[in-house]
């Protein structure tokens, strides 16, 4: 199963950080991309640069027409929303479905996806933010594996009980 995370309503010079945690977040917890509905190059540079110390192949893109984006994706729509059903309820459904559109937006979707997405999905019913969200549907979605995942980069943190560490390969 692949996943793919599709950002609606980011604010280019607003949502900066917003946007670079929602990518570097999808990469780290198992997506394999994701596109911004308007260009966003300051995330794909950055992007870039970890892919290129830590390995793997997570990409950033855009588009220009949403809608048709979500008509023309092939595999299951899922709207990550606090007002759809309970993440836990639809999980078992979504992950027999092939491919997953995660679709997260800032404080104004347009009504339009939520009749477009397959599923409305509630990560909790209060205010939080798109990344949470997206963090505690990718780890439900691959039951924990996501956290697992092999990038083959040439740096790697070492688990430790105290202080950090990283080894670096050539």
């Amino acid at each position: 199963m692949k996943v793919t995370v599709l950002r609606l309503g980011h604010r280019l010079t607003r949502d900066a950080r917003i946007n670079t945690h929602l990518a570097l977040t999808a990469r780290a917890l198992g997506a394999s991309g994701i596109v911004y509905d308007s260009s966003c190059p300051d995330v794909e540079e950055s992007v870039q640069r970890v892919n290129a110390s830590w390995g793997g192949g997570f990409s950033v893109e855009s588009t220009r027409g949403w809608r048709r984006f979500i008509q023309d994706f092939k595999g299951v729509k899922v709207h990550l929303t606090m007002y759809g059903l309970p993440v836990a309820d639809v999980l078992p459904a979504i992950r027999g479905q092939g491919d997953v559109l995660a679709i997260v937006g800032g404080a104004k979707v347009p009504p339009e996806v939520y009749q477009l997405a397959d599923y409305n999905v509630q990560v909790g019913g209060q205010p939080h933010s798109e990344v949470a969200a997206l963090a505690v549907f990718l780890d439900r979605l691959f039951e924990g594996e996501g956290l697992e995942k092999e990038f083959g980069g040439r740096m790697r943190v070492v688990p430790q009980a105290k202080g950090k560490k990283v080894v670096e390969s050539n």
